[in-house]
């Protein structure tokens, strides 16, 4: 299992929220592109950023944060928050980011989703972010009354290959994974899924690991020092 190391961008800097509230960031990191270094240091093979300010308003905000730190690593890096088009995601491949994230998008324009897997094939993943089994859009403001599995489904039929999914209400918390949600999605469609949302030392990631996913991406922890990164890696590889 691939372990992701977050980086979650506001204004230029690394932050953690509190269940995606934006009033509840607290900044863990100056310097993007150093903290990404240091995940690769540990043994990192790639690294899921998320553009916070993108996603609320809908363009990609920190650029600059996000260049820096694809140059830096020269390892694989993928990106969510703010990519509502094609030329969005050209200018990202461009840059050299490995796979883009498409959230709110694939709740509001499918038809767009299957425009930028036609183009981008394994490039493009979906980021399906449930509160109580219902998709949340807009950087997690607005709640939709589309369930999870039902979206992940619809993904997985226009040629999607690789979804992260999130329990919003376990982000950021250190409470453990929604493991019984993890097992539906994953044994609901064939697509790899990366777990996001709530871990908070070695034994999520392990009962994760034993579930066949194919990554899980863990933030708060590794920033409070409850996940080692190293062992981590080396124990789910």
């Amino acid at each position: 299992m691939l372990i992701l190391p977050a980086i979650d961008l506001r204004d230029g800097k690394c932050v953690r929220l509190y269940q995606g509230k934006f009033e509840k960031s607290e900044i863990v990191g100056e310097d993007p592109a150093k903290v990404a270094l240091s995940f690769k240091e540990k043994g990192a093979e790639y690294i899921h950023m998320v553009d916070l300010d993108g996603a609320l308003d809908g363009k990609i905000k920190n650029m600059e944060a996000i260049s820096k730190v694809v140059e830096a690593v020269k390892i694989p890096v993928e990106l969510g928050g703010g990519i509502r088009d094609i030329e969005t995601i050209d200018m990202l491949v461009e840059i050299g980011v490995s796979r883009v994230i498409l959230g709110t998008a694939a709740l509001k324009n499918p038809d767009f989703v299957k425009k930028a897997v036609k183009k981008y094939r394994e490039k493009v993943a979906v980021g399906i972010d449930a509160k109580n089994g219902k998709v949340a859009v807009n950087g997690w403001i607005r709640v939709s009354d589309v369930d999870y599995i039902d979206l992940a489904r619809n993904m997985e039929s226009i040629g999607v290959n690789t979804i992260i999914f999130t329990d919003i209400s376990k982000d950021g918390t250190l409470r453990g994974p929604n493991l019984e949600q993890l097992f539906k999605i994953q044994n609901s469609v064939s697509c790899n899924i990366i777990a996001s949302g709530g871990i908070k030392n070695i034994n999520d990631l392990e009962d994760i690991n034993r579930m066949g996913l194919y990554g899980a991406i863990t933030g708060k922890a590794v920033y409070s020092g409850n996940i080692d990164l190293k062992k981590s890696i080396e124990l789910c590889k």
